[in-house]
């Protein structure tokens, strides 16, 4: 698989943001960074898989890092997000960086200074993507 430095990749600037009753940090990026849906985002060398909505007032936020898609797209399971923000030393209105590595489906996370290698991975083509997605649903 290819690999590709986060000095090379198109790199967007998202805020950390609480909300919800619980106070679970979200990362908030700028509109038509991301898209909706469910994206792999590679943090601290892990793949994560991450549910990525718009909020009621039109702001995009990333939501959570799962272990799986399936497991973002239920909200099911441990959420890494609060984790790895902690373990980068941020708070909530800090500045988090978000790497396009594969636009619309795969991204680098990272805090402002950092720099990562990321693994490019492969799309699978469309007769299989669309038999995951069958057996999933």
């Amino acid at each position: 698989m290819p690999s590709v430095s986060s000095d090379g990749v198109e790199t967007v600037r998202g805020t950390i943001v609480e909300s919800g009753a619980l106070d679970r940090p979200r990362l908030r990026v700028p509109d038509g960074t991301i898209p909706e849906g469910v994206v792999r985002v590679d943090a601290d060398g892990g793949p994560y898989h991450a549910p990525v909505e718009t909020d009621f007032g039109g702001e995009v936020e990333l939501r959570g890092l799962y272990d799986n898609p399936r497991m973002a797209r239920e909200r099911d399971g441990e959420n890494h997000l609060a984790a790895w923000v902690d373990d980068q030393g941020l708070e909530t209105g800090r500045t988090a960086l978000l790497d396009v590595v594969v636009e619309g489906e795969q991204y680098g996370l990272r805090a402002p200074g950092d720099s990562a290698v990321y693994r490019v991975v492969e799309s699978p083509d469309d007769d299989l993507a669309s038999i995951a997605e069958d057996l999933d649903g």
